[in-house]
């Protein structure tokens, strides 16, 4: 749980993390200023190969990783079908698609360590009022329990679909949440075993 980090060794896993979450966050950015379906695309297709230069295993796990997203896709998708709006709902689910795909290749070529570095000196000006190792660790278990939770919700979703013929919709909230709840108590025994995050 405390990393997720691919056992695959790519270039990228060389890289250090400060120039890739920038990297990420620049990228992100930049999704979100593009608004015609074409150059998302574009930008998807690259993504796609920046995971083809980690080779074909290092590929399919990230593409594993983005499967949690079709329940999101599908509501998305049906939403702009329902208005109208064809292109609108299809440049927001490239856009989304994209930047958890992004998000992910950066999560599976950095250590939780690394991360950790460079949030707390980013936090640093934060000191005098909450510890910066305190405020790097909450934001890079942020960063870990995100595919961590989607690819739960997902295995959530198809335990009650192999149990039941009747659309989860909300009766899934309750197992995610409890199990959210048992992965931050399992978190939480981990760091205290480690000497905590002080």
């Amino acid at each position: 749980m405390l990393t997720l980090t691919s056992p695959v060794e790519t270039w990228a896993h060389r890289r250090p993390a400060g120039l890739k979450l920038a990297t990420l966050a620049v990228a992100t950015t930049g999704l979100f200023l593009l608004g015609s379906p074409v150059p998302l695309a574009a930008a998807l297709a690259a993504t796609a190969g920046l995971y083809l230069t980690g080779g074909g295993r290092f590929a399919q796990t990230g593409l594993r990783q983005l499967v949690p997203l079709w329940p999101f896709v599908l509501i998305v998708g049906a939403w702009h079908l329902w208005t109208g709006d064809v292109t609108g709902g299809v440049a927001i689910l490239l856009r989304m698609v994209t930047a958890v795909a992004l998000a992910n290749f950066v999560t599976m070529t950095t250590r939780l360590s690394d991360m950790l570095a460079v949030f707390e000196r980013l936090a640093r000006p934060l000191a005098p009022i909450l510890p910066p190792r305190r405020l790097a660790l909450a934001f890079a278990l942020v960063i870990r329990f995100i595919p961590v939770m989607l690819e739960r919700m997902g295995q959530i979703r198809q335990s009650w679909s192999a149990r039941s013929q009747r659309a989860a919709r909300w009766r899934v909230m309750v197992p995610a949440t409890l199990a959210a709840l048992d992965d931050a108590d399992r978190v939480a025994e981990a760091l205290r075993a480690r000497g905590g995050a002080d």
